[in-house]
């Protein structure tokens, strides 16, 4: 039996992060909800309150059991975790004079107890709008801000940590360390691996599906693969049967290539079903970003069923299986205080009712990325299947803007930047947003990520920022114009060309491997009157998903894509979104 820290959930976005991260330094870790009696939780080794999105004042903010505080036992408050132990012991917390959301410079006042490996200064992840005003009683300061005093509480004495940043996000540095100080004061015994997993994995498969078969949606990507691979080491490949949907909203010439690609990884048990005049015909007219993805996902049960109905599968002898990953879930706002900041595919209401159901089966719906990447490595796929870059269920759906309005907006001169007639996704304080995103006027070759932070913090209505790298209109860029236009095949075929563009310069420039994922987005912006839509560029750096950096590549790739792409006389623009995760999501929609 595994000795074990608690992960106490108040819907934050990183709260599975946290539990990811305890497991990474060999801890088994399970998320439990955020009202579980202090007498369940007396076996734990450690406690671990997480983020939220509310405030903790609000009068129905979620609590946890005060009785928790009296078990003996090292407690350890993230972000909202910290306000709430800071207001149960004692202390005030007040809305914050500066939001801060990105990296902060963090000011280590004293070595000691969780910051007992870490340097005297480092940089900070933060995402709150509150802060700790007083501390509760027994606790001192021991980390700041130049906008947070009490950037880190300690009370010695009963081994309790508070901090108002996140060391779960790897933008934080030596955020490992600090976790790895707070386990070593729970004295908790490191014995959990990815070797585990999979063996407790397997039996857990073989119990929920008896002597059923699994029919699985696959796409082709990083985690749909692992699933089945999963799935067929666990039950054989005679009973997993996989269905890939090609919804016209793929990559360029993709359907063919990841039938091929799977075939080569040792897949025989796949079918691919073209249905994209279906999915385009029911995008017409759309344009909201969470009405397109429900009805994305709609469809995909739908194709499902029917294929499922043609191949005469009996329902009583198949169960339905899912690559999802836990960054699906909590997005979705599927933990019980999470806020919602996009509907993915795989959790639409229709799908979830089934889960609910006991009708689907999702063996890899508890990790993050960076451990699926692992788990399939230890699975014996192969590198480059495992190492692909990330691409969404929902496809080039999310990534084409829509618009239902014709606008146009003039720059001011002199401005440093200008805000576009357009709105993207976001994400702040664990909440959504929707905004719009600010054209930077500085040039697009130096870096403009600490610009963009700063300008996202102190305007409620931008969420992201992007530069101008090349277009095809005459002198500086004096005004934007935004046209009505929604999914056509034509606006696919436009994305697609410019995707390609961009993944087959990343290989031929050796830069594939430089970032984590890049999408390519098309919106319905052009500038000083010359037509045509924009393409935007997004490369960035991650792990996990759940925050990410804009990833830096060197100047002659931007300069060699945008020439390519601005050869379509469709494109007006090519722009770079230079923003990092808080606050823009890092898809677009």
């Amino acid at each position: 039996m595994h000795e074990k820290v608690v992960v106490l959930d108040f819907g934050g976005q990183y709260a599975h992060l946290i539990a990811n991260r305890i497991r990474r330094l060999g801890v088994y870790s399970e998320i439990q909800d955020a009202e579980m009696p202090a007498d369940q939780l007396k076996s734990y080794k450690g406690i671990i309150l997480s983020g939220g999105p509310q405030s903790v004042y609000d009068k129905d903010s979620p609590k946890c059991d005060p009785a928790i505080f009296n078990l003996g036992v090292p407690v350890l408050g993230i972000c909202y975790g910290h306000q709430l132990m800071q207001q149960l012991l004692g202390g005030k917390v007040v809305p914050g004079k500066t939001k801060e959301y990105g990296l902060s410079a963090l000011r280590i006042k004293q070595p000691v107890g969780i910051f007992r490996k870490t340097p005297s200064s480092i940089k900070a992840w933060m995402s709150h709008g509150d802060t700790v005003e007083a501390p509760a009683g027994g606790f001192e300061e021991i980390a700041a801000t130049d906008d947070c005093k009490n950037s880190a509480l300690m009370d010695p004495k009963r081994r309790f940590f508070g901090l108002q940043f996140h060391p779960e996000v790897t933008h934080t540095e030596h955020g490992m360390d600090i976790f790895d100080q707070f386990l070593a004061i729970c004295k908790v015994t490191r014995d959990w691996s990815i070797e585990q997993f999979i063996e407790e994995e397997i039996k857990s498969i073989k119990k929920k599906i008896g002597d059923k078969k699994v029919f699985l949606l696959v796409s082709g990507g990083v985690d749909s693969s692992v699933c089945f691979a999963l799935l067929e080491k666990a039950l054989g490949k005679k009973r997993v049967y996989g269905l890939c949907v090609d919804h016209g909203l793929m990559r360029k010439d993709e359907a063919g290539q990841v039938k091929k690609y799977l075939a080569q990884a040792g897949f025989e048990n796949l079918h691919v079903v073209d249905k994209s005049e279906e999915f385009l015909s029911a995008l017409t007219g759309k344009i909201d970003p969470e009405e397109k993805r429900t009805i994305i996902g709609d469809l995909f049960w739908k194709v499902k069923e029917d294929e499922a109905e043609r191949l005469e599968l009996n329902p009583d002898e198949w169960i339905m299986g899912q690559g999802t990953i836990y960054p699906d879930t909590i997005e979705t706002g599927g933990t019980k205080h999470a806020s919602k900041i996009k509907t993915h595919h795989n959790r639409v209401d229709l799908m979830q009712e089934m889960i609910n159901a006991g009708k689907v089966i999702e063996p890899i719906a508890q990790l993050y990325k960076d451990e699926v990447r692992e788990l399939g490595e230890k699975l014996g796929l192969p590198h480059a299947m495992v190492w692909r870059h990330p691409f969404p269920g929902p496809g080039l759906g999310v990534r084409i803007l829509c618009s239902g309005e014709e606008k146009t907006v003039e720059f001011k001169s002199g401005s440093d930047y200008h805000i576009l007639p357009i709105k993207s996704v976001g994400v702040q304080g664990d909440f959504r947003t929707y905004r719009h995103p600010a054209l930077l006027m500085a040039s697009a070759k130096e870096d403009n990520e600490r610009t963009a932070t700063d300008l996202v913090n102190s305007n409620p209505d931008i969420n992201r920022a992007v530069t101008l790298v090349g277009g095809n209109f005459e002198g500086k860029a004096a005004k934007a114009s935004v046209k009505k236009c929604f999914v056509t095949s034509e606006r696919v075929r436009i994305l697609q060309t410019a995707d390609d563009i961009v993944t087959r310069v990343l290989h031929e420039m050796d830069l594939y491997g430089a970032v984590w994922q890049f999408p390519v987005v098309l919106a319905p912006l052009s500038f000083n009157g010359a037509g045509g839509e924009s393409i935007i560029l997004r490369p960035v750096e991650s792990i996990d998903a759940m925050s990410a950096s804009a990833a830096k590549l060197p100047w002659e790739f931007y300069e060699k894509v945008s020439a390519e792409i601005l050869k379509d006389d469709r494109v007006s623009a090519v722009l770079l979104d230079v923003t990092n995760k808080p606050p823009g999501t890092i898809e677009w929609e």
